[in-house]
């Protein structure tokens, strides 16, 4: 299992690559995905009110939180692909410029972080 987490400011989202052997888990609504490599992470939106408030970039956003969608892979290489830009695309959604989302994978098996 790797954890995949996007930095802005004082603010991260983290979600799950599943591996080869694991299981993703399954929800109501949730894809009948039998892909080797399933990522499972919340998405969020800015909304004008409602919503929880958070600081991104030292401005206060209020943001919504959508059900996350399980999307399969059949590489590790393409779903931390597809993670990275998964987290980059909903700080982008807050005003967020993409260059400056810092990423993190933490391999649960190995003990080891990576940044990106």
């Amino acid at each position: 299992m790797l954890l995949v987490r996007g930095w802005a400011g004082d603010s991260a989202l983290t979600g799950t690559i599943f591996e080869e052997g694991e299981s993703a888990p399954e929800y109501s609504g949730s894809p009948d995905t039998d892909a080797p490599f399933v990522w499972v992470c919340d998405e969020f939106y800015e909304v004008e009110s409602g919503g929880q408030t958070q600081s991104i970039e030292g401005r206060e956003v209020q943001v919504a939180f959508e059900s996350p969608m399980p999307r399969g892979f059949e590489s590790r290489e393409a779903a931390l692909t597809a993670a990275k830009e998964h987290l980059r695309t909903q700080f982008v959604r807050l005003g967020v410029d993409s260059d400056t989302v810092e990423i993190e994978v933490l391999d649960e098996d190995e003990n080891t972080v990576q940044q990106s």
